[in-house]
């Protein structure tokens, strides 16, 4: 069924995406120290979500329709798992991103320091549901 190959892939890429960010991305930006590292990440933020929102939303509504069309439930479950990144970024990590974007934040400080490493913390929960339900989306098949 195309619908279950499509969400499956949006599933895989986004997972690989944001596994690169944890595992390489966000260690090497923070071996620079933390005025570059944050001057690294803000651009990097903003071409990061033109491509992980639609493969969140696209790859879950895909999921569903896979259901829909009578692809079983781990299509929903794998589905809500991907969907849930978007609000998780919206609701939780959203703060931490308006305040490293923040002009009145002092890049040097310890606070930046902590910020960026919490962002890093927050951003390996979004890996860990797409890797999830990249997974689910594999068994389903």
């Amino acid at each position: 069924m195309i619908t279950a190959t499509l969400a499956t892939a949006a599933a895989g890429v986004f997972a690989g995406a944001a596994v690169y960010v944890n595992l390489v991305e966000q260690p090497a930006r923070l071996s620079c120290g933390i005025g570059p590292a944050i001057a690294q990440w803000a651009p990097s933020y903003r071409r990061a979500t033109l491509m992980q929102a639609p493969l969140a939303a696209g790859g879950s509504l895909l999921a569903l329709l896979t259901w829909w069309l009578g692809g079983g439930t781990s299509w929903v479950v794998g589905g809500l798992m991907l969907f849930l990144v978007v609000p998780f970024t919206l609701i939780v990590i959203m703060p931490t991103n308006d305040r490293l974007l923040s002009d009145g934040l002092d890049r040097s400080s310890p606070e930046a320091e902590r910020l960026l490493r919490r962002w890093g913390h927050l951003h390996a929960v979004r890996s860990g549901l797409s890797v999830a339900a990249f997974i689910v989306f594999l068994t389903a098949r």
